[in-house]
């Protein structure tokens, strides 16, 4: 197994919909994120509702990061962490998102955020925004169908790098943008039925808005912290044919380029090639204002965060069905699935990280990758408690081992966060009982707990593996 890189990046992600909590305090409102509740069918295909005060909401309180950030920071710390992937809340420092002046108090907190973080030594690697847009911006503007948007976001872009430019050297446009195409409510801020016949044309146009947004995020940020990095951030599976029949390995390929597309575009500042061939099939038909693909060409992004959880399989002539992280296809009778379904598939994140690599080669960030399951808290014998979580350990050194076989390949891979460095709540499904963390945190599905933290057995894990520059995985 290859050593990795001496200046490797070890450490682990969350998300400020998903963990902060203070949904109204010092200043914030809502976010589209805080309108969605527990459960899938209360959180995709439906419009952005009037928050209910007698509906349990996760992300207004979840596990209470906003209040507790400096006790979970101190465990990372303990972790060995020297990166930690998180979010700012676009809704906390522009709360309706269109105002001129920034929310004061919500600089500040990630200004005591950055801080702690870089007492401990861990830099933090920063989304500009995670799965969520201020709710104004949506009601009144239908999210990023509406090309105002840049301006805001620009504005929005200009303020935290200024602000932050001593601290945050590590940056990233739009967490998973690929998956606007499956559920731009999230990515969005807008639904789109699917049997809308206009489908693809709405979220391909919310899209090139989105890619013109990043490429002014990228100037700006070069332009204000010349030693910056900026990349994207891509939900990543590897894909295979369901047989060697021609037509299963042709519409693999086209299931490829529609979750590449993105990556091309703000990897290589272009429209690829396909393009024309794909949006003739979808029927899509572009606004595209000038002086916007000079700028994506002139401002690519300089490296590519990902997520991997599992693998996918496709067939000529069936779709398949939802198998997890917002992706649909068929079940490998090869692989070992989680509780919820996701197959996970050690082998595939190596060979997708040499085709990343071969296609764009730039560097590459492991920015999610980790195992949803049901915990059992238990007594350890020292008066505290701790999870016995071996299953999540061997998923984590399996994919462990992935990154260090793909380095040896000659991949460039800067670092590894994992998923949920701390239980916090599921993006897909809202539950708190969809774990992943190496800290166990004390809330339940429906916001009860006494959300006290607690190591797991991974987080000891997990300890000696970054201890070690990842070689002792055992």
């Amino acid at each position: 197994m290859s050593k990795f890189p001496e200046n490797f990046l070890w450490g682990g992600a969350i998300a400020a919909n998903q963990c902060e909590g203070a949904y109204l305090e010092d200043g914030k409102l809502p976010s589209t994120a805080d309108t969605l509740g527990v459960g899938f069918e209360n959180r995709f295909g439906t419009s952005y509702g009037k928050i209910d005060s007698n509906r349990y909401y996760p992300s207004h309180r979840a596990i209470d990061f906003y209040h507790r950030y400096k006790e979970d920071i101190a465990l990372f710390a303990e972790m060995g962490f020297n990166c930690l992937r998180m979010s700012i809340a676009w809704s906390r420092i522009y709360p309706l998102g269109d105002e001129l002046k920034p929310n004061e108090k919500g600089l500040q907190f990630y200004d005591d955020v950055f801080d702690e973080l870089l007492k401990y030594g861990i830099q933090p690697i920063v989304d500009i925004t995670h799965y969520e847009i201020p709710l104004h911006l949506s009601l009144k503007y239908g999210g990023w169908q509406d090309r105002r948007l840049i301006e805001f976001y620009e504005r929005y872009c200009h303020t935290i790098f200024e602000r932050y430019k001593n601290k945050v050297k590590y940056w990233m446009n739009f967490t998973e943008i690929n998956t606007i195409n499956y559920l731009p409510q999230f990515n969005g801020g807008f639904v789109v039925e699917r049997q809308d016949k206009n489908r693809a044309q709405i979220i391909f146009q919310a899209a090139h808005h989105m890619f013109v947004a990043s490429a002014k995020a990228n100037e700006l940020c070069h332009q204000i912290i010349p030693e910056s990095v900026i990349g994207m951030n891509m939900a990543g599976k590897q894909l295979y044919p369901a047989t060697c029949k021609p037509e299963d390995v042709y519409e693999t390929l086209l299931n490829k380029r529609e979750t590449m597309f993105f990556s091309d575009v703000m990897m290589n500042g272009v429209y690829p090639a396909y393009t024309k061939s794909m949006f003739k099939r979808l029927e899509v038909n572009l606004d595209i204002r000038e002086g916007d693909l000079e700028l994506m060409k002139n401002n690519p992004c300089d490296y590519l965060g990902f997520s991997y959880y599992m693998s996918n399989v496709i067939q000529s002539d069936t779709k398949g069905s939802a198998i997890g992280n917002m992706s649909w296809g068929l079940p490998n009778p090869y692989l070992k699935g989680s509780e919820w379904g996701w197959q996970y598939d050690p082998i595939g994140l190596t060979s997708y990280m040499i085709e990343l690599y071969d296609r764009y080669n730039k560097p590459l960030f492991l920015a999610e990758n980790g195992l949803g399951a049901k915990d059992t808290l238990k007594d350890d014998g020292n008066g505290s408690y701790t999870v016995e979580d071996d299953y999540r350990i061997e998923y984590l050194r399996e994919h462990i081992e992935a990154c260090a076989n793909a380095i040896d390949q000659g991949v460039e891979l800067i670092g590894y966060a994992s998923w949920g460095s701390i239980d916090l709540v599921s993006a897909s499904t809202g539950q708190m009982s969809k774990r992943y963390g190496y800290i166990y945190a004390d809330v339940d599905d429906e916001g009860n707990g006494t959300f006290e933290r607690y190591r797991k057995k991974s987080f000891y894990w997990y300890k000696k593996v970054i201890g070690s520059n990842g070689e002792n995985l055992g």
